[in-house]
């Protein structure tokens, strides 16, 4: 595996454009996890609105913003799955911090543990939300369900 990353580290110095690229992924990993929790707080506090207001309208506009909030889920969870390939690969010879060393295992073991919690929360979460949803959408007057499946 030494002789692996020492040929990645290797392939980073002869192309700085790698480098940038690289860079870029790991940046925009990021920026796709840090959506993907934004966007399900954000949905969190739409369905709380809605609860409070209980209303045909209220209940459609939430309706209406799940759908794309699935949209931008969908597209934060498989930038993650995607951007994280490279990430891993390159991770040792591009962003491995020679200062700590071994003593950031510890901490990149915490880090994936409250990941993965967080994962299998969100699943759980997305689960129950989905049986609202349809719970929701059932609610709704015929001519808003109509409304609600053309737009």
């Amino acid at each position: 595996m030494d002789s692996f990353n020492q040929y990645l580290t290797h392939l980073l110095l002869q192309s700085p454009g790698l480098g940038v690229a690289v860079m870029m992924n790991n940046y925009f990993h990021d920026v796709a996890t840090a959506l993907m929790i934004g966007s399900a707080c954000a949905l969190h506090a739409i369905i709380r609105i809605q609860t409070s207001m209980n209303t045909p309208i209220g209940t459609l506009f939430f309706l209406k913003t799940y759908k794309q909030m699935v949209k931008l889920f969908r597209f934060s969870f498989w930038w993650i799955i995607i951007g994280g390939v490279p990430r891993t690969i390159f991770y040792a010879s591009f962003e491995w911090n020679h200062f700590a060393d071994k003593q950031q295992v510890p901490a990149l073991m915490v880090k994936h543990i409250l990941m993965a919690a967080a994962v299998i929360y969100g699943i759980i979460a997305w689960r129950r939300l989905k049986v609202k949803v349809a719970v929701l959408q059932e609610s709704l007057p015929m001519e808003m369900q109509k409304n609600f499946v053309e737009g």
